[in-house]
């Protein structure tokens, strides 16, 4: 059996500029299993997010000579995938467009996530449930750091239709927490 050669991120990228298959192999080996968990924030289901992936890896090795060594290289191809995904979806779903609501609402207590006793892979289930449009909204503001801004760029809604995604999504999962967390105080008594 042999053994795949060891090589630094830096011998990677060079290898891969020069469009060398195995380097594009164990980049993506590298990569893919961190990147996938990106995707799968964004996508319906585990199928739609190795679409995701796939095209996102697709666009990583199209744009590899753009890397300039700017940040890290691995948020370098989180950006694609989050680029990537977001564009997937804006492809094949429609994008629910919300009535602006008044910014003070966007501002919604989070209180129960703040203080809840949830372990990151159940909030990631709960935040999974959300419907689409308020899932995608929460990721990147919340999770990727996005401004509302961006987000309306990237997704084709208004910077209002975001804020009140955000506003939706932060109470749906607050009830679901509320819900979750009451269940296991009955079942604890």
């Amino acid at each position: 059996m042999l053994l795949e050669p060891k090589y630094t991120i830096d011998e990677l990228i060079k290898k891969c500029k020069a469009n060398e298959r195995k380097a594009q192999e164990l980049l993506y080996k590298q990569f893919a299993s961190k990147m996938m968990g990106v995707c799968l924030r964004y996508a319906t289901d585990r199928m739609e997010a190795e679409d995701m992936l796939q095209n996102g890896f697709i666009k990583v090795f199209q744009k590899i000579e753009d890397y300039r060594g700017d940040g890290s290289f691995e948020g370098w191809i989180r950006r694609i995938m989050v680029h990537s995904s977001i564009e997937y979806y804006r492809k094949y779903h429609k994008m629910v467009q919300m009535v602006d609501i008044e910014d003070a609402a966007a501002h919604t207590s989070v209180d129960a996530l703040a203080t809840s006793k949830l372990a990151a892979n159940e909030l990631m289930a709960l935040i999974q449930q959300l419907a689409p449009g308020y899932r995608i909204v929460f990721n990147l503001y919340a999770i990727e750091g996005y401004s509302h801004r961006e987000i309306a760029e990237m997704t084709g809604i208004t910077e209002g239709a975001s804020k009140s995604q955000l506003s939706r999504a932060r109470s749906v999962l607050k009830e679901k927490v509320i819900k979750m967390e009451g269940k296991r105080y009955e079942n604890a008594g």
